[in-house]
């Protein structure tokens, strides 16, 4: 049974504010990344990851490939109002196992 904290989360994700794409130019993350926002990593005009915290909670930083040679690879789209899509799901395959969409902005998770 989903405790009521990550009922909370979830209900925030789905209906709170949406998630923004903040641009940092280099080729890494920053060492500290804020809640809601996805940072895009972009060096010489070209994107090479997206980043973001887990929206579980758990406090882990998730680092998304976007160059076309690297395997798994993501791809960032935005939508007219600049809310951030990615694809394919994201699926944490160790610590908190979470499995989401990141779809305009909001989290929409897989049970």
């Amino acid at each position: 049974m989903m405790s009521l904290m990550s009922w909370v989360r979830r209900l925030w994700d789905r209906f709170g504010p949406a998630r923004r794409l903040v641009v940092v130019e280099g080729d890494s993350l920053p060492t500290l990344l804020t809640g809601r926002d996805l940072v895009l990593v972009r060096d010489d005009g070209e994107d090479w990851s997206v980043g973001m915290l887990c929206p579980c909670g758990c406090g882990e930083t998730i680092e998304l490939l976007l160059l076309e040679e690297a395997r798994p690879r993501w791809d960032i789209s935005l939508d007219a109002f600049s809310r951030p899509s990615l694809h394919p799901s994201v699926w944490r395959k160790t610590g908190c196992r979470s499995h989401f969409w990141v779809k305009h902005g909001r989290i929409h998770w897989c049970d």
